[in-house]
């Protein structure tokens, strides 16, 4: 299928909706975030590299959500299996006429052009009303997201909170034993109660952040070995909304370290900036983001890999030691978000489409990440940590695997059951 790419400024337009086909995919919120900002909307296969929205990056786009599955080919030992000719010239068809009816997208009918002029003029006022539609939906969502910094600065003081009680700089309340003895109960009735002697110290709890975030089914595979020895010294995280004053709305996450043998930091920074506008389907539209700039010590930049060689002048026979780099995968390649290239770059065909493909699944991944983080690894840190938000995860994503089938013609309503 031929594929075109529209980009405004730096960053490319939103996604062409197809008609050939679609998907969507449902982003767990917060819940002191808003709905409006966590519905359900439909991603389309487009025709070119999309600011994502906080709806349309789904995870499963990228190959970290592949479980690191790779196709295999069979060796001399397996059975092929016959190919059934009629599939593949059904799905050839298909291919067709799905390419054909992709590369009639954005092209008029003509129908509108043979309306009368009375009708002409009415489909311009029709314009004018959709464009008041237009500011008010940009007003509901300003509003939205004054509302949840709200609810964020309601939330802060439970945010510091949990951080005395992870680091020990607090103890723990009657209250909130209870409380949380009762929650224990309720998500497993079989679980026995804590068993811990009244007069035990309540003591800080290693690697909180590093294990919350090897919890989430994403971000696990971003974490190396190498990456863990850092992450370890990781101990808040927390999220800042740009305030009102900036021209543009974003949010912005904030990684507290303590003191390491791996960078200077104390603080990483990474900021997502969406829009000024909200973009077609009527969410906001991510722009771009912003990593801080990792000062790395000597030897120790988990981003790249430092391989030494010793080489011989074959003419004088001396050596010498040759010290190369090269980057490597790493959950810090983070705080260096990829950069959508120019407009100029694209209609002078310095970039190939395959590194645009490439690109716009970094960008899908980048998104993903940073929307999770603030909307479930923040706000549900606890869960994470113990892994009970893995339930909910692998249980929204079986249920993305299947739809309903049509009603049954009598009507009788059955409850879910697996077959598995």
């Amino acid at each position: 299928m031929p594929l075109t790419r529209e980009w405004i400024g730096p960053v490319s337009a939103e996604r062409v909706k197809l008609i050939a086909s679609a998907s969507c995919f449902r982003l767990s919120p917060s819940p002191l975030a808003p709905s409006t900002m966590t519905s359900n909307v439909p991603i389309n296969q487009s025709s070119g590299i999309t600011a994502p929205t906080p709806q349309n990056t789904p995870l499963t786009h990228a190959p970290i959500a592949a479980g690191l599955s790779r196709p295999t080919v069979p060796d001399i030992t397996e059975d092929v299996e016959p190919v059934d000719e009629g599939a593949a010239v059904h799905e050839a068809m298909l291919g067709l006429v799905q390419g054909r009816l992709a590369g009639l997208v954005g092209q008029s009918s003509g129908y509108v052009e043979s309306l009368p002029d009375g009708a002409k003029k009415t489909v311009e006022a029709l314009k004018g009303v959709q464009v008041k539609q237009n500011e008010l939906q940009n007003q509901y969502k300003r509003e939205c997201l004054e509302l949840e910094k709200k609810y964020l600065e309601l939330t802060k003081p439970l945010y510091a909170r949990r951080n005395a009680l992870i680091h020990a700089q607090a103890e723990p309340t009657a209250e909130e034993l209870e409380a949380g003895a009762a929650q224990s109960a309720k998500d497993d009735p079989e679980e026995n109660p804590l068993a811990v002697p009244e007069a035990t110290a309540a003591a800080a709890v290693p690697e909180f952040w590093l294990t919350a975030l090897r919890n989430h089914v994403g971000i696990s595979d971003l974490i190396t070995e190498r990456d863990a020895g850092a992450l370890k010294h990781l101990v808040d995280l927390r999220i800042e909304y740009l305030p009102s004053s900036e021209p543009k709305p974003g949010f912005k996450l904030i990684f507290e370290f303590t003191p390491n043998d791996y960078f200077e930091n104390t603080v990483l920074e990474k900021t997502y900036i969406y829009r000024e506008e909200v973009g077609y389907s009527g969410d906001f539209v991510y722009e771009r983001a912003v990593g801080t700039e990792i000062k790395w010590k000597d030897e120790k930049d988990l981003t790249k890999e430092f391989e030494i060689k010793k080489q011989r002048n074959k003419n004088t026979n001396r050596t010498r030691v040759v010290r190369k780099v090269r980057p490597t995968e790493s959950f810090f390649n983070f705080f260096s978000p990829p950069v959508a290239p120019s407009e100029e770059a694209i209609e002078e065909g310095k970039i190939s489409e395959d590194e645009l493909d490439e690109l716009e699944e970094k960008l899908e991944v980048d998104y993903q990440i940073g929307e999770d983080i603030k909307e479930k690894v923040i706000p549900r840190a606890v869960d994470y940590f113990t892994g009970k938000a893995l339930e909910y995860d692998m249980l929204s994503d079986d249920d993305d695997d299947y739809e309903d089938d049509e009603d049954d013609e009598d009507g009788d309503a059955f409850d879910d059951e697996d077959d598995d």
